[in-house]
């Protein structure tokens, strides 16, 4: 896979995410910051790094299975791999410009 090919994959990856949101935020978790990478391996597996709003978060079980789900289901995508991570840990001042305007930080 060459590089333009992983970055089709990476931007079709990433529209994947923006479909996901945050059950309690209505603001998709790509914009909220929560995403902290997503690297297109040659074979090509997706791995994910993701975060959550506080460690107690009500979505803890169920959002990275839906990152999971909805871009495995992406054509051309051999395997997704989600960690979840806690460091560093996730701050409003992680999203984006558009997620701060909607939820009234700006």
């Amino acid at each position: 896979m060459d590089a333009l090919e992983k970055k089709a994959l990476e931007d079709k990856v990433i529209d994947a995410i923006k479909e996901c949101y945050d059950p309690e935020i209505p603001v998709n978790i790509w914009e909220l910051g929560l995403i902290y990478e997503v690297n297109v391996g040659d074979d090509p597996v997706v791995n994910i790094k993701m975060t959550l709003t506080a460690p107690g978060c009500p979505a803890a079980r169920s959002l990275p299975i839906e990152v999971h789900e909805r871009v495995a289901q992406i054509p051309g995508v051999s395997d997704v791999q989600v960690e979840v991570v806690w460091d560093p840990p996730w701050t409003p001042e992680m999203m984006s410009q558009e997620a701060k305007l909607e939820l009234g930080f700006m």
